[in-house]
């Protein structure tokens, strides 16, 4: 994508008109229809049987579905609107006949190919919750990587086909998103699961689901909210600030998708069934596992992100378009990326906070969380953009993060729900010490080459080991200062471990 369309007007466009699908994605996929779904999934099964799973996985999908076809279908008809809504600068601007009209012209028309993949993976998710909740966490853990392959297949192979290159990538997203359904199915067919959708908006376990979910539609996704509003202003900074902002964001993903997101996918079904068996004291063991298990890869994630960036950078996206223009677009994304990385951990930390309320079906108190740190990241972003531009955006989304992870505790500590135990306490300080020499070394080491100047095999070569002197160094001093595999991979550990 960076090599196709760096960081031009073409490629601010198509960010913008990605990201909308990108957030409902979050949103449904990984936030609030899973964890309003999983909960009351994981009771019927327990309490229940499968046979009464299978018909309300029917009623779940013929509801869903139905209502999402029509959403669908409006927000590809209204896409104008939803341009000008979330792109209030470019729409300005095409209003009064400014330089940036086109932008919005070719937001609307982008609109219309990303927008109905909000259909495709709204099913795509409930049919995943069905299968994590089964244990079968592969399928649903590797669908993601079918939008990928879809739009990179579709970028070199349609690009040349149209004046702009931004249309292949947004027909890779509509692709993208009807194969993983297709892909998905014969594994819900050989779980038994697989059934013809039916209408049961009046089914009292539907009726359930709904009611936790809309709360919940705010309150679990709030990070992404935020994402959304920062590209609302950032297009109303100069060129490129949504594109430097999105490759940011990519690196900060990588961690969060493989890590936070993760390790919330197995934790949701494991707390939910914790509570309907009223195990309290394994929910806090549980949920104590996943807070140090995110400590001890978010901690060094953050701090390597912030010294590595540039080269990894050079090395993802320095191509192609990307070089073209007078700015420095290396720069200029591993600002974005040093700023992010500083809720980095926060947003790890929110995805394994927020389900000890979800999987106990309390979707009103993160929604109340939810709206202060929204209001904090608002004022956040007027304070801090006006000043550094998009780095405010970027900054604010971390600072807004962190007040979020920690009311999130606050909260689940007043309940007695849990309480950051000590051993969890002196392993935070530990992985804190390990990745700050960790960081030092790899930015010592690295200051040592003039890497700019090299071709691009001699930086892969670096890159790689500079990431094994980093995870040398880390676990190097983990080992030194007593951490051992037990204290990080089990659940059932007590402080006297």
């Amino acid at each position: 994508m960076a090599n196709l369309l760096g960081a031009s007007a073409a490629a601010d466009v198509f960010l913008f008109a990605n990201r909308i699908p990108n957030f409902l994605r979050r949103l449904f996929a990984e936030g609030a229809f899973a964890q309003a779904f999983v909960p009351v999934l994981s009771e019927i099964k327990e309490q229940q049987g499968d046979d009464k799973v299978r018909l309300f996985v029917a009623q779940a999908a013929g509801t869903l579905g139905s209502i999402l076809l029509i959403v669908t279908l409006f927000g590809v008809v209204a896409s104008p609107v939803i341009a000008a809504l979330f792109g209030t600068g470019w729409f300005i601007d095409w209003w009064q006949g400014g330089e940036n009209a086109e932008k919005f012209v070719l937001a609307s028309a982008l609109l219309k190919l990303t927008f109905p993949y909000l259909f495709f993976v709204s099913l795509v998710a409930l049919s995943g919750a069905v299968m994590n909740v089964y244990n079968r966490f592969a399928v649903a853990a590797f669908t993601p990587v079918l939008l990928n392959v879809s739009i990179i297949t579709c970028a070199v192979f349609l690009h040349d086909k149209f004046s702009v290159g931004a249309y292949a990538l947004a027909i890779g997203v509509f692709v993208g998103g009807l194969v993983q359904l297709l892909f998905q199915l014969p594994f819900l067919y050989r779980a038994r699961m697989l059934s013809r959708p039916k209408w049961g908006w009046q089914d009292e376990n539907v009726k359930k689901v709904r009611k936790l979910m809309l709360p919940a539609l705010f309150g679990v996704s709030i990070s992404q909210i935020n994402l959304l509003l920062d590209t609302m202003i950032a297009s109303m900074l100069m060129t490129g600030s949504i594109a430097w902002l999105y490759y940011s964001d990519r690196l900060i993903e990588f961690p969060l998708g493989l890590f936070g997101i993760g390790i919330a996918t197995v934790i949701l079904p494991a707390l939910s069934k914790l509570h309907s068996t009223n195990s309290t004291k394994d929910f806090q063991l549980t949920l104590d596992w996943g807070v140090r298990f995110v400590i001890f890869l978010g901690l060094p994630a953050m701090f390597g992100l912030m010294v590595i960036s540039p080269l990894i950078i050079t090395v993802l996206f320095d191509h192609g378009a990307f070089q073209d223009g007078e700015i420095d677009h290396v720069k200029a994304v591993s600002y974005g990326v040093m700023a992010y990385s500083v809720g980095l951990v926060s947003f790890m930390l929110i995805k394994v906070l927020a389900p000890g309320f979800y999987s106990r079906q309390d979707t009103k108190t993160p929604v109340k969380i939810g709206i202060k740190t929204l209001v904090l990241n608002m004022v956040f972003n007027i304070m801090l953009a006006p000043f550094i531009g998009y780095l405010g955006l970027a900054l604010a989304t971390a600072m807004s993060a962190s007040c979020n992870a920690y009311l999130l505790y606050h909260q689940l500590r007043k309940e007695g729900v849990y309480q950051f135990s000590a051993m969890s306490l002196s392993f935070t300080f530990k992985c804190l010490f390990s990745s700050l020499l960790m960081a030092a070394s790899v930015w010592y080491v690295g200051q040592q080459f003039a890497w700019q100047t090299w071709h691009f095999s001699e930086q892969v070569v670096l890159l790689t080991g500079l990431l094994a002197l980093a995870a040398f160094v880390y676990f190097a001093v983990l080992f030194i200062l007593g951490v051992r595999l037990n204290t990080i991979k089990s659940v059932a550990t007590t402080e006297s471990n």
